[in-house]
């Protein structure tokens, strides 16, 4: 049994309790949030100017979590909007096996837009993560209103009004069952704009931009699909005329009588 003072020299000293690495670096942890009425992309940005004029030469930083996929995914969103207007306007078109439809249905998606942008901007929101997903969410939401009427305006064509008459009549009978929608829906977005504890800020952002933009499309829909209606369908028929339907004549059955 050889001592152990014999064969080391044991000398007490304090350090950290876990030394943390990052990409093989010794590295720290650094934590922050935005504060109100800033957004996210403005708190990274303060950030890496602060760590450019602290940090001494030697030492770097990189984002990870939430905020390393918030700098990857940032260009995205023009991208992830735009294919989400061309999937609804594609499957509209292949229903309608037509794009003047579609057309119609799809100019009425800038009327939501418009609404939750504003209503973001009168609260005081950042145009943050959730507001964009809301607004892929009113793609399908404004134009839910829009081939109701577009709908029932080709039916009514289809029974021999004109095209002025369809729109008209289209509008008024479906006045109804949009607001039903709309009030409905608009009661179940509401407690996301006025959420509050822990979390509020993601679902108060969520609702805010659902409540203006559903709200403003739905009203402005009623006035401005049927004037999109009549302008796009007179504009298309004067350039492709529609083919008058003939009436094909068919014989009669002959029967031969005669006598045994």
């Amino acid at each position: 049994m050889v001592q152990l003072s014999n064969l080391v020299t044991v000398t007490p000293t304090t350090s950290a309790q876990t030394i943390t690495h990052y990409n093989l670096f010794r590295s720290i942890s650094v934590q922050g949030a935005a504060a109100p009425g800033v957004s996210s992309g403005q708190a990274l940005a303060a950030m890496e100017e602060t760590a450019a004029e602290v940090l001494p030469p030697g030492m770097g930083y990189e984002w990870t979590g939430t905020a390393l996929e918030e700098i990857e995914s940032g260009g995205q969103a023009p991208l992830i909007f735009g294919l989400g207007l061309v999937l609804v306007f594609l499957a509209l078109a292949a229903q309608y096996e037509s794009f003047i439809d579609p057309t119609i249905i799809m100019l009425t998606v800038p009327l939501a837009i418009l609404g939750a942008l504003s209503g973001v901007f009168v609260r005081g929101i950042p145009n943050d993560v959730y507001c964009q997903i809301a607004l892929v969410m009113l793609i399908g939401l404004a134009s839910k209103n829009a081939i109701l009427i577009v709908e029932y305006a080709n039916q009514l064509r289809e029974q021999g009004l004109t095209i002025t008459q369809a729109a008209i009549e289209a509008a008024q009978e479906r006045l109804r069952p949009i607001l039903m929608t709309a009030i409905s829906s608009l009661v179940g977005f509401f407690p996301l704009a006025i959420a509050s504890g822990a979390g509020a800020s993601s679902r108060q952002s969520l609702g805010t931009a659902l409540v203006g933009g559903f709200l403003i499309a739905t009203f402005l829909s009623l006035f401005i699909v049927p004037i999109l209606y009549i302008v796009i369908k007179q504009l298309a028929d004067r350039l492709s005329p529609p083919k008058k339907k003939r009436m094909m004549k068919t014989p009669l059955p002959q029967t031969e009588v005669g006598s045994r």
